[in-house]
């Protein structure tokens, strides 16, 4: 996907107001509308002049895009940032992407109109679901000022975490959007050693070549606390364990996914060097021997 920059293809800088935005718009669809213009690819131009005033004449969606950052050039190979959007409160009245091109749709299609109700995605850690909590989450809510210009106000709310919130699920503040309700879209921060699949836990669990030939029974460290888990004798590398209601609670609860990756030691001293020699002689493996 190709990124398109909206304020080049309006001919305006970033800090152009409402009215300017405007004025470059009407200046170019007088230029490529195609019923009147003569240019190269005017009604490929026109659609794109179309999108480019669709998000930059809107506050919210032009507060939004701005979080993207300046750095992208017309063009050039692009994909979104992972939740670049968490945190924006946007007004119920939606996006349509139909018409617009794929980067617009990756952007913006996922927000549809709710009536007077607000959205925002918001991203717990998976302590929250798993317990239940109380956290303040603080959103940004993009305005525009006297002259124009698009500034984005922050407010901060307290908000509780029911036990057992799922991915992509609502959380419903009742009178918190602006005429409406405030609808908090979940979505869990990314953890080097797990992630949440629907209601499942899953991660990877390292294991020697001992444990995972002989079998063992090895503590774990999960959001919710320890737990020890059997491994079973002759396990290979890629296996996955399933433990069953150890994921998010609900009803059902999810589970629990390890993923088995067997770490051989090092031949890295004499002693290391001896012990793989002596299991290259007495041991009748063929790891490539089929059948």
């Amino acid at each position: 996907m190709q990124f398109l920059n909206y304020y080049e293809i309006l001919g305006v800088e970033r800090s152009a107001s409402s009215d300017e935005i405007k004025k470059a718009f009407r200046k170019l669809a007088r230029k490529y509308h195609p019923d009147v213009s003569k240019e190269k690819d005017a009604e490929q131009k026109m659609k794109e002049v179309n999108e480019a005033y669709a998000v930059l004449s809107d506050p919210e969606k032009r507060a939004a895009y701005d979080q993207l950052g300046s750095g992208y050039r017309q063009g050039q190979d692009f994909s979104p940032p992972p939740d670049w959007d968490a945190g924006f409160e946007f007004s119920g009245k939606g996006f349509s992407s139909g018409e617009f091109s794929d980067f617009f749709s990756e952007l913006f299609g996922g927000f549809t109109g709710r009536g007077e109700d607000h959205h925002a995605k918001i991203l717990l850690d998976i302590e929250d679901a798993l317990n239940g909590a109380v956290r303040q989450i603080n959103l940004r809510v993009p305005k525009m000022d006297g002259n124009g210009r698009v500034f984005v106000e922050n407010r901060t709310l307290k908000v509780r975490i029911p036990k057992g919130v799922a991915a992509g699920q609502m959380i419903r503040l009742a009178g918190q959007g602006g005429q409406g309700d405030l609808l908090l879209e979940v979505h869990f921060r990314s953890h080097e050693r797990y992630h949440v699949e629907g209601r499942d836990i899953r991660l990877t669990l390292p294991i020697s070549p001992w444990e995972a030939a002989l079998g063992a029974v090895i503590p774990v460290d999960l959001p919710g606390g320890a737990l020890k888990v059997r491994i079973p004798s002759g396990a290979q590398g890629g296996k996955q364990l399933r433990v069953h209601g150890k994921g998010i609670p609900g009803n059902p609860p999810g589970d629990l996914l390890i993923d088995i990756q067997v770490v051989l030691p090092s031949a890295d001293t004499p002693k290391a060097r001896e012990i793989y020699e002596t299991m290259a002689r007495e041991l009748a493996f063929d790891p490539r021997r089929r059948g």
